[in-house]
């Protein structure tokens, strides 16, 4: 064997082993919402986020926030008050408001957390007519 060989061996080992690695400690993605990113629609009953990997709930998260109001231009920013629980496959978190959603802006802020304990931080917006 020689030693170009044998290097390259060692070479596709070490990648193997890294990828191997990676995709253990793989960190939640957000693949969609409901609903979508930058949508226009009616007052969603409730809001869902589909991720990547199963969530640790304990230490995962969102936030609603009306970023604006139709005839208000100096509307501020204002959380809503909703419930936040994961559903039963582990990987959506679902946001419930506790009263319907009037017409206006929103933004979501969530924080993802799954098995490699890293967090993941993300925000989506859409409106509400």
């Amino acid at each position: 064997m020689t030693l170009s060989s044998l290097f390259s061996k060692a070479t596709l080992a070490f990648a193997s082993a890294l990828f191997a690695t990676t995709a253990a400690f793989a960190h939640p993605a957000l693949l969609s919402s409901t609903p979508a990113d930058k949508s226009q629609g009616p007052a969603p009953a409730k809001i869902e986020l589909k991720f990547s990997e199963t969530l640790t709930t304990q230490f995962s998260g969102a936030n609603l926030i009306m970023t604006g109001m139709p005839g208000m231009p100096n509307h501020g920013a204002m959380k809503i008050n909703a419930s936040v629980a994961g559903a039963s496959d582990g990987k959506t978190m679902v946001i419930t408001p506790a009263s319907p959603l009037a017409a206006g802006d929103y933004r979501v802020e969530w924080r993802a957390v799954s098995s490699d304990t890293h967090p993941v931080k993300g925000s989506f917006t859409f409106q509400v007519k």
